[in-house]
């Protein structure tokens, strides 16, 4: 095979260093080392036309930056360090080094919302507790970036290489932080803190820069941050800021750094009874849901832990032995021990295991079968060496064929029938659009796919169609709303928007809500359009005709909706008073409710503003949980 079979799979974002990772990290450390020389500070011209100043635009960068880690990534811990400082604060003793830190907190830990609030302030009094100044001068041997990569390697000393990702991010916009000094001197400190960040690298620290350009004076990484990142041809290319750039486009790049890919977990992909290979599995889009609700303790704020004791209802004593399950079965309690259960549960040889069956056209894959975000896997040789080249032949010859492959997934608590679909890689000028790989598709139970079932509210039981003229209309009409290039990933859902927004104001003891966009909203701008207007006018006269009052029609459903909702009040008296005739406690307590017909439980039901919904046994179930058996 001439493939790559590395190259071919690899994203474009994706580092040597990541993809040769042993084991996949769960946590992010990450050490801010912001300049603060006097250039940071001096005023420059953003695309608003507002004179700004770099060392604000990265202060605002960071406290937007550490706000969504709360809410996305809260366990990863962050460090700030400032360099070129007239004051020094850290355990190194390093001239011109500042580690910024407020109290209850360890120098490099998670954000807090303290830490936020005070980051955000800084700005009104760093020159006066702080300072700033050139760390580097001519005539001093003292190199201030050299000694802010050692206390940030040092900061980074805790967590192990396997379960953590180590990180140093560099604000500045000097891109020759030795000019100001010559001959060997010069010489000396360029060669000290480039090996300082090789070693640094060799650990499996990262380090990364952003730089900040001037509108009439661009950032070259050329005169010393290549040598110091090892960046060579075009790499250096992509470290160019663009003079284009605007300084609010920072908090995008940082929040792109922070929230990086990680896989859920590797399955074990058995081709045959003797051929495995090794696959990662990423969840690509899934809904985002209010974070879990930790209860913490009311006088030290430490959260609380849970734990659930068993008391005999008859001696109130502690069980001390695993409570036992039973089920009903004619006229029979059969007991299980929990051990039981689990076992009959158990699938064998089933943990962390995907099994190919079969393979099938494509055409038998239904719309209808996709119930739930499929799961994207992608081959690694981490632990099954050729677990790349497998998949390659494999992904190679069902986009050729038009094949999917049927694939049984299980879990000792959950399992599968599932539909690996091939994805080719789909690339643009721009770089890689869609990657190649699989999906891993969860099909349907059979109980889960059931007919559909036509109700119709009219008396004469005939269903209304829609004319050829309503259909044309109705068309037209939405080929002019059509969104063009649509992505669920455009829009923010503004529940969560608002929730965290609220949860910021109480965390940081701010006074107003912030302003939340609501993306959900109707585009009253779009639908003006005098192209959209005139289809949305079309389709009203085809469905309703020429002469359709509103308000006429309006006042008409809304007798209509009296009407509705006086039957529904008889309904509920006359279901009340027939339900006065049932001891529905004596009936629950002889087990004599399934005696009942449907239509005498729904009297229950209906007095009690209970759904009606569901199967004899569901409906007993549910009049017994609310009369408390």
């Amino acid at each position: 095979m001439d493939l790559d079979p590395e190259g071919i799979f690899r994203d474009d974002s994706d580092s040597d260093e990541e993809f040769s990772q042993e084991k996949e990290p769960t946590k992010d450390l990450v050490v801010y080392l912001v300049d603060a020389s006097p250039k940071m500070f001096s005023p420059t011209t953003t695309d608003g036309g507002k004179d700004d100043t770099h060392f604000h635009a990265v202060m605002n960068c960071l406290v937007q930056a550490l706000k969504a880690q709360i809410i996305g990534r809260s366990y990863d811990e962050v460090s700030i360090v400032f360099f070129n400082t007239k004051e020094k604060k850290n355990l190194q003793d390093q001239e011109a080094i500042y580690v910024f830190n407020v109290e209850e907190r360890e120098p490099l830990d998670k954000p807090t919302a303290r830490l936020i609030k005070e980051l955000s302030s800084i700005e009104d009094t760093f020159l006066s507790n702080i300072g700033s100044r050139y760390g580097i001068t001519p005539g001093s041997r003292e190199n201030s970036l050299n000694n802010a990569i050692w206390v940030a390697q040092a900061l980074l000393r805790k967590g192990s290489a396997k379960t953590t990702t180590k990180r140093m991010v560099l604000f500045t916009n000097e891109d020759d932080p030795f000019g100001s000094v010559t001959g060997a001197t010069k010489t000396d400190m360029i060669r000290t803190t480039v090996q300082r960040a090789k070693d640094v690298q060799d650990l499996g620290i990262l380090i990364e820069l952003l730089p900040l350009s001037r509108p009439d004076e661009e950032f070259n990484v050329s005169i010393f941050y290549a040598d110091m990142m090892g960046l060579e041809g075009d790499e250096i290319a992509q470290f160019l800021p663009l003079a284009s750039q605007r300084l609010e486009d920072m908090t995008d790049q940082l929040r792109k750094r922070i929230f990086k890919k990680r896989k859920v977990k590797t399955l074990t992909f058995q081709l045959t009874n003797d051929v495995c290979i090794e696959v990662n599995t990423y969840a690509l889009i899934r809904p985002t849901v209010p974070g879990t609700i930790t209860w913490l303790d009311a006088m030290t704020n430490i959260p609380l832990r849970t734990e659930r004791s068993f008391i005999c209802n008859d001696t109130g004593a502690l069980l001390e032995e695993a409570p036992k399950r039973f089920h009903p079965y004619n006229n029979e309690v059969v007991k299980f021990s929990v051990a039981e259960l689990s076992a009959v549960k158990k699938l064998p040889n089933t943990a962390n295991n995907l099994r190919l069956l079969g393979f099938k056209p494509l055409n038998c894959l239904k719309d209808y079968h996709n119930l739930r975000p499929s799961t994207f896997i992608f081959p690694s040789d981490e632990d099954i060496f050729g677990s790349t080249r497998a998949f390659i032949a494999l992904h190679k010859s069902m986009l050729r064929l038009g094949r999917f492959a049927l694939a049984f997934y299980g879990t000792s608590s959950n399992s599968h029938l599932v539909a690996l679909v091939a994805q080719e890689e789909v690339t643009t000028s721009s770089g890689q659009v869609e990657p190649p790989g699989m999906h891993m598709i969860y099909l349907p139970y059979s109980d889960d796919i059931r007919s559909v079932e036509e109700i119709h509210t009219v008396s004469d039981g005939v269903a209304p169609r829609a004319t050829d003229d309503q259909i044309k209309k109705a068309s037209a009409l939405i080929k002019r709303i059509d969104l063009k290039d649509f992505s669920v990933c455009q829009f923010a859902n503004p529940a969560l928007q608002r929730h965290y927004g609220a949860l910021q104001v109480f965390a940081l003891g701010e006074d107003e809500m912030p302003d939340i966009k609501d993306e959900t909203l109707p585009d009253e701008d779009g639908l003006s359009r005098p192209g959209v207007v005139k289809a949305i006018e079309e389709f009203k006269t085809a469905l309703y005709g020429e002469n359709y009052n509103e308000e006429e029609e309006e006042k008409t459903a809304g007798g209509a909706h009296a009407d509705a909702a006086r039957k529904r009040k008889a309904i509920a008296e006359k279901a009340a008073e027939e339900s006065k005739s049932y001891d529905w406690a004596d009936l629950a307590d002889k087990g004599k409710l399934k005696e009942l017909t449907v239509v005498e439980l729904k009297y229950y039901l209906t007095a009690q503003n209970l759904p009606l919904i569901g199967k004899k046994e569901l409906l007993i179930n549910r009049i017994l949980t609310h009369l408390g058996k």
